[in-house]
């Protein structure tokens, strides 16, 4: 069993970047009436303890989630008005609970999680009968079960811990096999910065399988190097059309405000054309 648990990272500046654009995709696909399913591969506890043991003893949220400037950053108004509640009671929520909350009638959560005591909280945290599903297996193969769906609408979250090494290119086979099953899904694949090398692979596996409109987001905190993970990004296939300029428009600042040196670092690249 891998021994990754995200109570030590909830709230820290991958998640400010992951949520934030997440919220941008739901937002997105729910301007139409059309209902859709939101699939997240390795979805965790669902909401994290801000004041516990393992929380305190990193703070990642400290330098994350509740260092932004929110007046300075109004593009964040909708992240902020969904994480402010449970950030005045130190809690904070991850994926699977930020999309269950916005889900409408006929949509559907399918969360995934292999961890014992991660799962026991998601269920406790997100379940909703007939509406948002909690299922122990394994994200990676549940995924393409799940596709085509019957609404033929479908945003994908792949999130790995990335503990095993294999994931950097587990991801990218399983988002083309998803792909071909169902061409239209709205697909965002996170990933860590900690081995510049790793991510240039991944980039490059992503041109390879000719995963078509995909676009990296990642906002950095440090230079490539330092100890630790020093950025992260999303690779999302077919993304909303407005994501890349809303991204381009905050991420200088974002990246600054969350930087201990202030200093911005961001990237936004097209790797597949449509």
């Amino acid at each position: 069993m891998l021994s990754y648990q995200h109570h030590y990272h909830a709230g820290n500046h991958a998640d400010v970047l992951k949520h934030w654009l997440l919220l941008e995709c739901v937002q997105h696909l729910q301007k139409k009436d059309k209902p859709f399913d939101y699939i997240d591969t390795h979805a965790g506890a669902g909401c994290y303890n801000l004041r516990s043991v393992e929380a305190r003893k990193t703070s990642e949220a400290q330098q994350g989630v509740q260092k932004l400037p929110w007046a300075e950053l109004p593009e964040l108004a909708y992240y902020r008005e969904r994480v402010s509640t449970d950030l005045q009671g130190d809690r904070y929520p991850g994926s699977p609970l930020l999309v269950a909350r916005e889900l409408r009638r006929g949509d559907r959560a399918w969360l995934f999680e292999l961890h014992p005591r991660a799962v026991v909280e998601l269920e406790r945290n997100c379940s909703r009968k007939r509406v948002c599903h909690v299922r122990k297996e394994d994200g990676f193969k549940a995924l393409l079960s799940l596709l085509p769906n019957a609404s033929r609408r479908a945003l994908v979250l792949i999130d790995p811990s990335y503990e095993v090494k294999s994931d950097y290119r587990t991801v990218v086979s399983v988002a083309a096999t998803a792909l071909q099953k169902m061409p239209q899904t709205m697909l965002l694949i996170w990933y860590p910065v900690v081995e510049r090398s790793r991510i240039k692979v991944l980039e490059q596996d992503v041109k390879k399988a000719g995963l078509r409109n995909a676009q990296l987001f990642e906002l950095g905190v440090a230079d490539d190097g330092v100890a630790g993970m020093s950025a992260s990004g999303l690779i999302a296939i077919n993304p909303p059309w407005t994501l890349a300029e809303k991204f381009q428009k905050l991420a200088p600042a974002l990246s600054a405000a969350l930087a201990p040196d202030g200093k911005p670092r961001w990237r936004h690249q097209v790797l597949v054309p449509e």
